[in-house]
């Protein structure tokens, strides 16, 4: 076991566990932060997407040890009323339907359209392929990222 010291939606947090464990159960199991879900457990999904620096994240497959003095952003620190744009144009739209992929849906919209905030839509649509929805929303999951660059926060 190891002490960490992590920067987390603009907290700090100390967890004492193996170097190897990965972030997501960090996250959920030892600091109650259980927006992130577990989806596939290879990083393949999305369910577990954060920000790390900025930059959409697999949370299932970080080691804690790889962390260091990163920032963590997890969907509970995209905003703390739940109005960050993305989230806005999420619940105009109605994107979800059962919700298991939200959260790492919206995180990795939220950090394209950071880097790329006009985008046209087949851009959107190669930047949230890698994002598994089992409910298969994709028409409306590009739907909200579009209609959340016309979005101001």
């Amino acid at each position: 076991m190891a002490k960490y010291k992590l920067q987390i939606n603009n907290r700090s947090y100390q967890a004492d566990v193996e170097p190897d464990t990965p972030l997501l159960w960090v996250l959920r199991d030892h600091l109650g932060l259980v927006g992130t879900k577990y989806g596939c457990g290879i990083a393949q999904c999305g369910a577990c997407t954060i920000h790390l620096n900025g930059e959409a994240t697999r949370s299932c497959m970080l080691p804690v040890s790889a962390v260091g003095s990163a920032k963590v952003t997890t969907i509970e620190g995209l905003s703390a009323k739940g109005d960050h744009p993305v989230q806005v144009a999420w619940n105009e739209v109605d994107v979800a339907q059962c919700g298991y992929c939200q959260a790492g849906q919206i995180m990795t919209a939220a950090a394209f359209l950071k880097k790329n905030p006009k985008p046209a839509p087949e851009e959107v649509d190669a930047a949230m392929q890698g994002n598994i929805c089992r409910c298969g929303t994709y028409h409306r999951i590009r739907e909200a990222v579009l209609v959340a660059t016309t979005k101001r926060k």
